[in-house]
């Protein structure tokens, strides 16, 4: 689906780790999923060995051994134990930071942000003049999966998307690397993230094609939802959620 063009500005909860020093690079290279080399702001994620997600992250370079982790609300302390827990004889601190974000809609300078047409800055004083819920709603238009929802220690990278944005199939290894690769080589999801136009919908509703379950809401607002469904259902099938008639897209 193509979101709306929108100006405003949102408050983004977030959680921050510090990684730097001499090591961070390298560091950093070998404990995420995607190359943190590629550019100032990298999405990527915190995997175990066997693939499930342990937190994803928005990694933000601030200079050259000085790295930024924007992560979600309460996974600041998981991410900064699990990184600590494989350091070794990695030369980096790694410390939590305290800071706020705001996503900010229409043609701002500043790091890229999550959705389409925003940006993320840090430490502005702006007032908010989107809410949560129009926020919610940017965000299912989009098809953009939030921890906590759509993303979980039970859900695979490729399900949600996540190999197409916030994983390198090109550098080197790191924990998760070879099932994620193998998935994409010689297997393919079962289910995939998509966008449901559906009058009424709540998380956890079930979805229907011909009488079958197909799949399962995640989130939802007035119109729209997000959920997984079976990959052989086409997109623009007419599926019933919760007994109600929808669309997927």
């Amino acid at each position: 689906m193509v979101i709306v063009s929108v100006r405003g500005v949102a408050r983004r909860p977030r959680d921050y780790v510090r990684v730097a020093g001499p090591d961070a690079e390298d560091y950093l290279q070998r404990m995420l999923s995607n190359d943190v080399t590629a550019g100032e702001l990298v999405p990527a994620l915190l995997l175990t060995p066997k693939a499930r997600v342990i937190a994803p992250v928005r990694v933000w370079r601030r200079g050259a051994d000085d790295f930024l982790l924007l992560t979600e609300p309460g996974l600041g302390e998981v991410v900064r134990a699990q990184l600590v827990r494989s350091r070794f004889g990695a030369k980096c601190e790694i410390e939590p930071e305290q800071h706020t974000s705001l996503l900010v809609f229409g043609g701002e300078e500043g790091i890229p942000g999550e959705l389409p047409g925003s940006t993320e800055a840090l430490d502005d004083q702006r007032e908010e003049t989107l809410g949560p819920e129009e926020l919610e709603r940017l965000r299912i238009e989009a098809g953009v999966p939030a921890w906590g929802k759509e993303i979980d220690d039970s859900i695979l990278p490729a399900e949600a998307g996540l190999d197409e944005t916030h994983v390198s199939f090109t550098k080197g290894c790191y924990p998760g690397q070879e099932p994620v690769a193998r998935l994409r080589n010689r297997g393919h999801v079962n289910r995939r993230l998509r966008v449901l136009e559906v009058e009424d919908a709540a998380p956890g509703d079930e979805i229907s094609l011909d009488g079958k379950a197909v799949g399962r809401v995640t989130s939802a607002v007035s119109g729209l939802a997000l959920g997984y469904v079976r990959v052989e259902v086409p997109d623009g099938a007419e599926v019933s959620v919760g007994g109600a008639p929808a669309r997927l897209h």
